[in-house]
């Protein structure tokens, strides 16, 4: 008997997600990993298995910030980032993590930053 443990069920539920959600050139998929330290995210198109972009909480700006406050403006950054690669639309990979908190203020972060998600 296996115990399942909080990393293994998110796993679980990361690949239920991703079996649904499958970025394109023209919608890629934003993809988020949420950690205890911060919270980074890319951009994918899976079609050619390519990253457009990408944001971390290590980027030196980021580092100083309020997890929340941090969160939403890795959202816009990486908004201003899509659109130079060319990117108006997005679909939204929660990665197996719960839609509110941090991972919500990067999706609204996102939206401000003129995304449609």
């Amino acid at each position: 008997m296996s115990k399942v443990t909080r990393a293994t069920g998110r796993l679980r539920r990361q690949r239920r997600v991703r079996a649904k959600v499958i970025g394109t050139a023209d919608r890629p998929r934003v993809s988020v990993f949420r950690s205890n330290r911060g919270i980074s995210a890319q951009l994918i198109d899976d079609s050619r298995g390519q990253t457009l972009a990408a944001v971390s909480w290590s980027e030196p700006q980021m580092r100083s910030i309020a997890p929340m406050e941090q969160a939403e403006k890795l959202g816009r950054l990486l908004a201003e980032r899509a659109k130079a690669a060319g990117a108006s639309t997005v679909v939204f990979d929660r990665g197996g993590y719960r839609y509110h908190g941090r991972v919500k203020a990067f999706a609204e972060g996102l939206r401000e930053g003129g995304l449609s998600v």
